[in-house]
């Protein structure tokens, strides 16, 4: 237990450790690749970076790079989701020990040799190792579906179970998440045909450089709808991985299902749809998003109420009697359950809302200087992309067994900030809604700065949770052994788990 094998099985074979190994590795990429934002180049961080490590920066392959930036973290986000579902879901042994070799060995082949590639020099060996990872990350996708089969006979659900169960007793959850795996697949292979186009019919672009020009090639449509549906499954994955920390069940739970399997499947045709029917494809799009925020407000109802009841019971207080000020406070005294729902209702004011307000408005955004719609389009994604970064990260932080002050300073640093950034990020992209040109300046000064605040605060408390698991790793009895031992992913409330 005290040696190196020991750590290294911990990380590379158990769940838990392939995520803790993942999402260190992320935060560390993001750091690296921090160097080169906006802020440190106008603090002469950036070109000392890029000396420092020889980097190769060509100004006309800034799109390229790009997008094997975005890929990196993505493959390793799609992993980490992966790990945790494999964890929490029930399914052979065997099948999680083939999915968890492939997508480990998929992703970091993607994300290391498909950075090197793009910002140290161009070794197409390189490339082809990037792709060979895509490859067996969609292989382990293929293997995740046939884990979820819903129809097999070992994951039926007896008469009178909790959960929404189907004829048969079939698991309609099992089948949601059988669902979305099939829907993310067919998506990657809808990003796959024009990459392999590339330098015969197709070039690389960004999306938002293209989006006054009235004609686009059929591959290039094709790479707008993969990133409009891509980002979206991981966010539905990101759903099913909070169901089953919650333990989600009930009444709430057999109509959010089959919302989400409703919302899956329309948002998936809409966004296959930009090919052939564009004008019609973000209509869809919008619908099936409507089901999928509905889903999300019948999880928060479940969550809210049980939160509401433990925290009660721990104050010696039952539901009926307690006043409406005591249920507030029992509702926010563990704030990580109580933020990953509220995140993904809150989703809906700094995504959702502002991307319909942009599409109704698109003409009047359309008399704005090009730089600024490409601010709102950016923005709009990443504004997405941080937010189900926080809901996995409350989870893990669950995971991970942090308790007392520590749950509570990591559990709001994270939400705060994450709410604070994403609301001053929406101000950015519709401050011209606010005030003229000529006068914006302030507002940006201003908001820029609170956003940097609550960025820097998201990333100190990340910083500090990960170097406290790397100091546990360290120990010859830390939390890891526990959890080596114990590889089980429990609900947040076990006590009430059938």
């Amino acid at each position: 237990m005290k040696g190196l094998t020991a750590r290294l099985r911990y990380l590379f074979g158990s769940s838990k450790g392939l995520a803790l190994g993942t999402v260190a590795l992320i935060a560390l990429t993001a750091a690296f690749m921090g160097m080169l934002s906006g802020p440190m180049a106008e603090w002469g961080v950036r070109d000392f970076w890029i000396r420092l490590w020889g980097m190769d920066l060509n100004p006309l392959e800034r799109e390229g790079r790009l997008i094997f930036l975005y890929h990196a973290f993505a493959m390793a986000v799609i992993a980490v989701e992966v790990y945790m579902l494999t964890g929490l879901y029930a399914m052979k042994e065997s099948y999680k020990l083939i999915i968890h070799i492939l997508i480990t060995v998929g992703y970091l082949s993607a994300m290391l040799f498909g950075l090197i590639f793009a910002y140290w020099g161009h070794n197409w060996v390189f490339h082809g190792l990037f792709i060979f990872g895509q490859a067996l990350i969609f292989f382990a996708g293929v293997m995740l579906a046939v884990a979820f089969w819903p129809w097999s006979k070992d994951y039926r659900l007896p008469e009178g179970s909790p959960y929404w169960r189907l004829k048969g007793g079939v698991d309609g959850e099992r089948l949601a998440v059988f669902i979305m795996v099939v829907a993310t697949l067919i998506s990657a292979i809808y990003g796959a045909v024009p990459g392999s186009f590339y330098g015969h019919g197709f070039e690389v672009f960004l999306s938002e450089d293209i989006i006054r020009i009235p004609y686009h090639t059929p591959l290039q449509l094709a790479i707008v709808g993969h990133l409009h549906i891509m980002l979206v499954d991981i966010a539905v994955a990101a759903v099913f991985i909070v169901s089953r920390w919650v333990d989600f069940k009930g009444w709430t739970q057999k109509w959010a299902m089959p919302l989400n399997i409703i919302g899956t499947v329309i948002i998936s045709i809409g966004a296959w749809l930009v090919v052939p029917m564009r004008p019609i494809a973000h209509h869809v799009i919008n619908v099936g998003a409507s089901f999928l925020m509905l889903a999300s407000v019948f999880m928060a109802i479940y969550v809210w109420r049980r939160q509401i009841e433990k925290g009660l019971a721990e104050m010696g207080l039952s539901y009926q009697e307690a006043r409406f000020g005591q249920k507030l406070r029992a509702l926010f005294r563990d704030p990580l359950p109580w933020g990953a729902t509220w995140l993904m209702l809150f989703m809906n004011l700094v995504v959702t809302a502002p991307g319909v307000y942009m599409a109704i408005k698109l003409e009047m955004f359309r008399h704005w200087l090009l730089r600024e719609e490409k601010i709102g389009l950016v923005g709009h994604w990443h504004i997405l992309a941080f937010v189900i970064a926080a809901i996995l990260l409350l989870y893990y932080i669950d995971l991970a067994g942090v308790r007392g002050k520590a749950r509570q300073w990591l559990g709001w640093i994270v939400i705060l900030g994450n709410m604070v950034a994403t609301t001053g990020a929406n101000v950015l992209i519709l401050k011209r809604v606010f005030v003229p040109e000529i006068l914006e300046q302030p507002l940006v000064s201003r908001t820029l700065l609170v956003m940097d605040i609550a960025l820097f605060s998201f990333l100190t408390a990340l910083a500090a949770f990960l170097m406290w698991r790397l100091v546990d790793l360290f120990k010859p009895d830390g939390r890891w052994v526990e959890e080596w031992r114990n590889p089980a992913f429990t609900p947040l409330y076990e006590e009430d788990t059938p």
